[in-house]
């Protein structure tokens, strides 16, 4: 298979285009430096430049003949959302995707799939309920809403006759996620629970994220959203619990929502509060998962097994 990857710098993108490479697969990376792009990947990777993806189409050139992309691309989330960033965070996925669909829709032959990365912010904030794919998205939240233009956007596509699936993913387990900037924290014994620690956080290991973005991208009957979330979503405070066990300290240190909201301002809300989604799509195209239980999990992620 030859499979178009943006956003394949990052840390889900290095981790899927290894995959692929691994699996015999050809690669094309579009990215806004493909010299970077393609020291980072390797030779083995064509890395085609694709400098502004919220002002052009993607380059129709580097799609033709593409069995199917990857589109991964998008600004970072967690970040203090000034007007600027949420601007950025927008853009990149609305009109990122968006210029995507446009340069696929130019290309000769076309891809026959887009798998597109989406997010659990899509459902809003939630209680204890599980939420599989059936639900609705939750309007007047910052995220929400660009996570429901985003996959507007991304569905674009099926008026080309692609089939198209969206991963709705939660938090990825890796070192260079948001577990990285919670390690520090924990390895000096003063980390917790976060705002009460009752929310749910919809978690899934690296691997597993790479797995499910595979099964979408390998299954023809797989089209529109799928929750990339682990089969046993936890709460902040099983996870914090968690963590503490996998690296040998304490994690019963509170931290307040307060302290939260001014560190981050805004964007706290990532953190305050959750979802407890439940990914019925994977588990009917019969996804075996690697990593389908936090504490194992974890202690892969952080270097401990």
């Amino acid at each position: 298979m030859k499979v178009a990857v943006t956003g394949a710098t990052g840390t889900i993108g290095r981790a899927a285009v290894a995959r692929l490479l691994d699996r015999g697969d050809s690669v094309v990376a579009l990215s806004r430096d493909a010299a970077r792009a393609r020291e980072r990947l390797g030779e083995g990777v064509e890395a085609v430049s694709w400098p502004e993806p919220t002002a052009s189409p993607a380059p129709s050139e580097a799609l033709a003949g593409c069995d199917a992309v990857l589109h991964l691309l998008g600004e970072p989330i967690d970040q203090r959302w000034s007007d600027d960033a949420k601007r950025r965070i927008r853009d990149s996925r609305v009109l990122g995707t968006r210029n995507l669909v446009a340069g696929v829709g130019a290309a000769e032959p076309r891809p026959h799939a887009l798998v597109s990365q989406s997010g659990s912010s899509f459902y809003g904030a939630r209680g204890a309920e599980p939420v599989d794919e059936s639900e609705p998205p939750r309007s007047g939240d910052f995220l929400a809403d660009v996570t429901v233009e985003w996959e507007h956007e991304a569905r674009r596509g099926e008026d080309l006759s692609l089939r198209v699936a969206i991963a709705r993913t939660g938090v990825v387990l890796s070192e260079s996620g948001a577990l990285g900037r919670m390690l520090p924290f924990f390895k000096l014994g003063v980390g917790g629970p976060v705002a009460g620690g009752r929310q749910y956080v919809p978690w899934i290991h690296l691997d597993d994220e790479v797995g499910a973005l595979f099964a979408l991208l390998d299954a023809d009957d797989a089209t529109g959203p799928y929750n990339a979330a682990a089969p046993a979503p936890a709460t902040n405070r099983e996870l914090s619990r968690a963590l503490g066990r996998a690296l040998r300290r304490p994690a019963f240190a509170p931290v307040p929502a307060f302290a939260i909201r001014a560190l981050y301002g805004e964007m706290a809300q990532v953190v305050t509060t959750g979802v407890r989604m439940v990914p019925r799509g994977l588990e009917a195209l019969g996804y075996e998962w690697r990593w389908p239980e936090l504490e194992p999990a974890l202690r892969d992620a952080t270097g401990r097994g």
